[in-house]
């Protein structure tokens, strides 16, 4: 491992959190209609008075950029200029927003009753809101908010007319302009809507990326758009997708602003409100169409207790000094600057590391309650656990996650006891307690019969719901637990095969969680010092051992991988065992989730969250990129083959049976 001495050691450091306001205290004791008709004179980008919204499509229509790809895709299609035109104006009609303060005041009164329904608090983080009304003067500001639940967008733009502040144009999906009369509302709430994807349409790609330059380099509005793209069904940060923040970061790269601010900004729910709703679209239950009149069903949600929101605005990173050294913006003057390039290799190097980065920013700010404590507890021990013993290992689980990083949001002013009641209460619909004894409600309880399959399916919503808790945590002990794993599975005191067996592990599982690429040295020293420093590890030059208090802290954590390492060898088990010729793409994730119900229905596998499209996912795409399987097309269907030497192989290093050395991977 002497790659090793190239870097220096990264050492988290214990960073000051700011305090944190309840915005709904006042709201509870005052009007909530004048609240929502008060003055709203927010802060402005170098004062500027932003354009309309009509003069804002004029603008995008005549610019340069547009009318060069207006021309190209005229002599290629063999159209009139007029036509693409009228065409690309079409494209910006029903792309654009048209920000409108009424609308904004009608959801704001709409919210306000609704917020105090949901939520017991809803809180923000104050210094937060004072960094962002500074940097909204200085540089145009892109907001990026993580995202768990449709709530997020509406909660961003309720904040920021609360706090007087330029209220943001949002990136949306197609999806919501099905929803009659809601779908123009949220365009007049600032809105702009984009397909989920554009193929090879030049058009659209020139129309989109121009309508949102504009409205960066004027300073129209902050821009708001979320990095992962869309909601997590699971409550783990998803692979940033790097598109929009290109389009974004692409005036700075010409020389058309001097900077830009990216806030990221951490939305955390302690009940999510589609919780269930996740659980089955990850079972493969079809994700119900946005309606309105899905909408007007889902009122029901206004008579349960979602506890409390924390929204944390991060400090504003530069762009500027973000790309210091690592982008070369001479480059972007070989051209006129409204002649499209493609990003160089250097620049989306550059904007995968940034968004990386960003993105594990969100996860350290995202506010944790004790609910995530005990709910990875509970899936750790399906038997259930008696009152007194998850009081004693919730408050061990506490000083771990505290000692490792943790964002935790723990009522000190509370017994643990109180906590855990609190905390059991609010998620009743999760657990039982009976006799002292606190389990999941995996058992069907409406005494109805039903089929093995349908038990099976039951339980396994129990659990992934529990389960989408316990991963608001895991970035906290994922490096921790890589180690532990590979100390595990190295079978040797050895620093250097711990380290290979640990790059493996995190090399598998890249697509599960945020690893920002290139860091794995950083990650395994990481790992090393923060155990080192809960007295878990004894590490010299060349050997790590465990110390002798450190077994239950290295259980515990090789125990938040088990899932996930068990079912990505089921995966591979399956592919191992697949008798067809051609393996439809398609076809996969269906297939694999039958294999893993027929080996729970045996009762050869208790993992069920083997049985979710997300981790099948995130498996194949692993599978994909160490290419133990690779994709052909047969007859205009994509067709999977695996090469089952490496899949076994791959299998077999999972569980530790095989050393876990470079060559062993190259050679198959």
């Amino acid at each position: 491992m002497s790659s090793r001495s190239q870097y220096s050691s990264r050492r988290p450091m214990l960073k000051k959190r700011d305090d944190f306001e309840d915005i709904l205290e006042e709201r509870r004791s005052s009007s909530d209609l004048r609240y929502a008709l008060r003055c709203y004179s927010p802060t402005l980008y170098k004062g500027l008075v932003p354009c309309r919204a009509s003069m804002l499509k004029s603008i995008v229509l005549q610019s340069d950029h547009l009318q060069h790809v207006i021309k190209q895709v005229s002599s290629q299609s063999g159209e009139s200029s007029e036509c693409v035109t009228e065409e690309a104006s079409l494209i910006l009609d029903e792309m654009a927003q048209s920000l409108q303060l009424s609308t904004v005041r009608f959801f704001v009164y709409t919210l306000s009753k609704a917020f105090k329904r949901l939520f017991r608090s809803v809180c923000v983080n104050e210094e937060g809101i004072q960094r962002l009304q500074q940097a909204v003067q200085e540089h145009p500001v892109v907001l990026l908010p993580s995202h768990r639940s449709y709530m997020d967008f509406l909660m961003m733009s309720y904040i920021l007319f609360m706090y007087d502040l330029p209220l943001p144009v949002i990136a949306a999906g197609m999806d919501f302009m099905s929803m009659k009369f809601i779908g123009e509302m949220l365009r007049m709430s600032g809105a702009f809507f984009i397909r989920r994807s554009f193929g090879g349409d030049k058009l659209y790609w020139a129309v989109f990326s121009e309508y949102v330059k504009t409205m960066l380099r004027n300073g129209y509005a902050p821009i708001e758009f979320f990095l992962e793209g869309t909601r997590s069904r699971t409550c783990k940060s998803l692979t940033p997708k790097t598109g929009l923040l290109n389009i974004v970061m692409e005036p700075f790269f010409k020389g058309e602003v001097f900077d830009v601010s990216l806030v990221p900004v951490s939305i955390s729910y302690e009940r999510i409100l589609e919780e269930s709703l996740y659980a089955r679209e990850l079972l493969g239950v079809p994700k119900p169409k946005e309606t309105t009149s899905g909408l007007l069903k889902a009122r029901r949600i206004l008579s349960e207790d979602y506890g409390s929101m924390h929204v944390y605005f991060g400090h504003p990173v530069s762009v500027r000094s973000l790309a210091e050294g690592k982008v070369n913006r001479c480059q972007h003057n070989l051209l006129p600057r409204h002649i499209p390039q493609k990003p160089s290799a250097e620049n989306l190097e550059f904007l995968t590391d940034a968004a990386f980065r960003l993105v594990r920013t969100q996860e350290e700010n995202m506010v944790l309650k004790p609910w995530v404590l005990i709910a990875t507890l509970l899936l750790q021990n399906p038997d259930g656990l008696d009152l007194s013993s998850l009081g004693e290992q919730t408050d061990w689980l506490r000083h771990l996650a505290l000692a490792l990083g943790a964002f935790l949001d723990w009522p000190d002013q509370e017994s643990c006891a109180r906590v855990i009641s609190c905390s059991l209460a609010l998620h009743r619909n999760l657990l039982s307690v009976s006799d002292e004894l606190v389990q999941l409600n995996v058992e069907d309880s409406t005494q109805v019969e039903t089929t093995p399959e349908e038990a099976v399916f039951q339980r396994a919503v129990v659990l992934l719901s529990c389960a989408s808790y316990r991963n608001e945590i895991l970035h906290v002990f994922v490096r921790p637990a890589l180690l532990a794993v590979a100390i595990q599975n190295a079978n040797s005191h050895s620093k250097d095969d711990i380290y290979n067996c640990f790059n493996f592990l995190r090399d598998m599982f890249s697509n599960e969680f945020i690893l920002c690429p290139g860091d794995s040295v950083q990650d395994f020293e990481e790992a090393c010092y923060l155990l080192v420093k809960r007295g878990a590890l004894q590490v010299s030059e060349h050997e790590i051992v465990m110390s002798a208090s450190g077994h239950r802290t290295l259980t515990f954590l090789c125990a938040v991988l088990e899932p996930f390492v068990k079912g990505y060898q089921v995966v591979c088990r399956y592919l191992c065992e697949n008798v067809l010729e051609n393996l439809l793409e398609k076809d996969f994730i269906p297939a694999l989730r039958n294999f893993a119900l027929k080996l729970i229905l045996a009762g050869r596998l208790k993992c069920y969250e083997v049985l979710s499209s997300d981790l099948q996912k995130n498996a194949l795409a692993a599978l994909l990129r160490l290419k133990a399987v690779r994709k052909v097309k047969v007859d205009d269907q994509v067709t999977l083959k695996e090469n089952k030497i490496a899949v076994n192989s791959l299998e077999d290093m999972l569980g530790g049976k095989i050393p876990t050395q470079k060559p062993i991977l190259a050679r198959l």
